[in-house]
């Protein structure tokens, strides 16, 4: 990573989760970069995140999504998480990039850009709004934890990126 990437927290699997939780980010960076590199239990839920712990209808989302021979878009409003249209192998090859900007302003609502891809079915790209000012501490991610779990062996690194 380049030498603006700070490694705030990093952690591999060591067996099947229903979340994972990075907890007290500090507020000293101009955006985060969350990298999850694994697979779920199930191929059919994707990767979601909530913040703060903010279980409410506060986050939306505009998602495209290819797999080669077909292109698909979507909106979605009043949801309960953040979430990437690229759904999880049940191995270890699937990727999610999200961008977290501006994360620590406490004067603006949160965008949050993920880019996921499953080597064996499609690339996404989503736009996802959290509807809140007060500034990111804590970043849950999960699958639907009902139906689907985070693989054993997913990697997921949390980076701050330092001011220029």
């Amino acid at each position: 990573m380049p030498a603006t990437y700070e490694p705030i927290a990093t952690t591999t699997l060591g067996s099947n989760a229903a979340s994972y939780t990075f907890s007290s980010i500090p507020g000293t960076y101009t955006d985060l970069v969350l990298i999850v590199n694994g697979g779920a239990t199930s191929a059919t839920y994707s990767l979601k995140m909530q913040v703060n712990g903010d279980t409410a209808s506060n986050y939306s989302d505009t998602s495209m999504q290819g797999n080669g021979t077909t292109a698909a878009s979507n909106r979605n409003t009043s949801n309960t998480s953040m979430r990437s249209e690229a759904t999880p192998t049940t191995t270890l090859n699937s990727v999610w990039i999200a961008n977290f900007m501006n994360y620590a302003n406490t004067t603006t609502n949160k965008t949050v850009l993920v880019r996921g891809n499953n080597a064996s079915a499609l690339v996404a790209a989503n736009v996802n709004l959290w509807r809140s000012t007060a500034a990111i501490t804590s970043i849950k991610v999960f699958f639907d934890a009902t139906l689907s779990n985070i693989l054993s062996g997913t990697s997921l690194t949390l980076y701050g990126i330092k001011a220029a």
